[in-house]
């Protein structure tokens, strides 16, 4: 991705950057001793998983997604399992689901402005990929 449309996403989604980010490590090293009570905790219960983040990347580049135009993109992944995935997301409010009254039955699927603010976290990994790349 461009550094132009890294900005450009940016402003769209009206989000910053932040040099220091408090990711609850303090919070789990001083009182709770179970990770599930912290806030890393609860995000990863968010977007864990083996095609979470990637369902997120591919709503966040293509915008709106037809389930099967997802499936295709995703290769691997089953239809039982996409969908489980898109639902567990849907309830978590990162994806909004879009059903047009038709025959045959046509699903478009986007991401919600809750998710929109995963986005620059996701840019982040994505350049630590590409730094760390071998």
């Amino acid at each position: 991705m461009s550094t132009i449309k890294k900005v450009v996403r940016t402003l769209l989604i009206g989000t910053t950057r932040k040099d220091s980010v408090n990711m609850g490590i303090a919070e789990y090293n001083s009182n709770n001793r179970n990770i599930k009570d912290t806030s890393f905790g609860y995000t990863m219960s968010v977007i864990g998983g083996k095609w979470k983040l990637v369902i997120i990347y591919l709503l966040a580049e293509n915008q709106t997604v037809r389930f099967n135009e997802l499936k295709r993109q995703l290769g691997a992944i089953t239809y039982k399992t996409l969908s489980s995935q898109l639902k567990e997301l849907e309830s978590d409010g990162l994806v909004k689901r879009k059903e047009y009254p038709q025959i045959p039955p046509k699903v478009e699927y986007s991401l919600t402005n809750r998710a929109q603010t995963l986005l620059p976290v996701l840019e982040q990994l994505c350049e630590w990929g590409e730094q760390n790349r071998d």
